[in-house]
């Protein structure tokens, strides 16, 4: 985990190195963290928004083709929702009250509210919010959403969410201010995502506890 979290916080650096390493190669690296990110339920934490961003600045920087990464890394998070969607499906409402080890349930009951007061808008909002993004579709599947209401929510979010972090990263993410600073950057933008969910299942908590 602490490797994770120095990943995140450095994730600038780590690019330079994997544009380096893996060269073209590198394409298929980003794909693979935005599928596993928006399709596999036991990876929530991988940084998807800083790293969009700054595949962007790097697009920038004539290092990455921000046409091509586009277009993968929307399929990647097209194919990603799908799949977990898929998997929601599949297990159906008993994973609410299964002890299944590889599931984050906090992180699945906050979404599951989330779900029940925004509905099929939740698959292009979750996009925005980091944990929520990766349970989002996995609930809509467990809640058997229509598979074509469920895809054009998830088309939607998966253009407004790829090419939005990318295109801000291309436009601004080689600026002085900005790169000096993208470490605080990222850790404000993680906590702006993440505060208002917690703020939020806080808030139903106590008037839960206020009305009893």
């Amino acid at each position: 985990m602490l490797d994770i979290f120095n990943m995140i916080l450095h994730i600038d650096q780590y690019m330079g190195a994997w544009v380096a390493q893996y060269g073209v190669w590198i394409y298929l690296v980003l794909f693979a963290i935005i599928f596993a990110e928006t399709g596999l339920v036991v990876v929530p934490f991988l940084p998807g928004d800083s790293l969009l961003f700054i595949a962007g600045a790097f697009g920038a920087s004539h290092l990455l083709n921000p046409v091509l990464l586009g277009l993968l890394l929307v399929a990647a998070a097209i194919l990603g929702n799908s799949v977990n969607f898929a998997v929601g499906r599949l297990i159906g409402p008993r994973v609410y009250s299964a002890n299944l080890r590889f599931l984050d349930r906090n992180a699945l009951m906050k979404t599951h509210a989330f779900y029940e007061r925004h509905g099929g808008k939740t698959i292009v909002l979750s996009r925005f919010i980091p944990l929520i993004r990766t349970f989002a579709p996995f609930v809509a599947g467990v809640a058997a959403m229509n598979f074509i209401r469920f895809q054009l929510f998830n088309v939607s979010g998966a253009v407004l969410w790829v090419t939005g972090l990318i295109a801000l990263g291309y436009f601004f993410g080689n600026v002085p201010i900005i790169k000096e600073h993208l470490n605080t950057i990222v850790l404000v933008g993680v906590g702006a995502a993440i505060v208002p969910v917690f703020v939020g299942a806080l808030w139903k908590v106590c008037k839960k506890a206020c009305a009893s």
